[in-house]
């Protein structure tokens, strides 16, 4: 059981009115604006800083990373344009996201064959091997390589040039020379190109120089 405590109300009233004479004693005249609480000023707006502005929504591409562009010439090659022109996407370039870049383009031949065929993605979410990987199943397909005859094994080029990265190619061919697809896969970025009739070594050296024009 709770119990209350039971006062007369005579000596209540006393009591109240000798509370009320001692407050104001006490108080001054020129009464002091009441401090805010640590973290009242901690959510009031400085009059100096400017408000904070909200981070935007969605991913962006990683400060300073490689991007591709659709070059006029690459490697000493000219893209063709016109009736040259790719007028559609032959290989799959996969998934394709929002901020991602897909440069398909064909360059003119030196000697005047069939024209080299480009394609390359960045600012790619996954692993750029496994995008390469992707890349070189479809360029196979493209050129009509019969899977019964094996899996042509991609070659390491020895020197990447200066962006640096993976470069490989592969010999789609029973000889020595004949369809060559080689490709570079980096930080944020995948290519594969094309090169008929060529070599390993040529198509490598051919294709470490148009990457210096395309990637940025």
């Amino acid at each position: 059981m709770f119990r209350t405590s039971r006062r007369t109300p005579g000596r209540a009233v006393a009591a109240a009115v000798l509370a009320v004479a001692a407050l104001a004693a006490c108080q001054p005249e020129d009464t002091a604006a009441p401090q805010a609480s640590p973290s009242q000023a901690a959510r009031q707006p400085s009059e100096t800083s400017p408000p904070e502005e909200p981070a935007p929504e969605g991913s962006v591409a990683p400060e300073g990373g490689r991007r591709l562009v659709d070059a006029e010439v690459a490697g000493g090659l000219r893209r063709r344009d016109g009736d040259g022109a790719v007028t559609d996407v032959p290989v799959d370039p996969g998934e394709m996201r929002e901020g991602m870049t897909l440069v398909v383009t064909h360059f003119a031949d030196p000697d005047g064959g069939d024209p080299i065929f480009f394609e390359g993605v960045d600012n790619v979410p996954e692993d750029t091997n496994r995008r390469r990987e992707h890349l070189f199943r479809g360029m196979l397909e493209h050129i009509g390589w019969d899977p019964e005859l094996g899996q042509p094994e991609a070659q390491p080029v020895a020197d990447p040039g200066p962006l640096g990265g993976s470069v490989e190619c592969l010999l789609a061919s029973l000889a020595e020379s004949g369809n060559v697809v080689c490709g570079w896969a980096d930080e944020g970025t995948a290519a594969v190109a094309l090169f008929p009739d060529s070599t390993l070594d040529e198509a490598g050296r051919l294709f470490v120089a148009m990457r210096g024009d395309l990637e940025r």
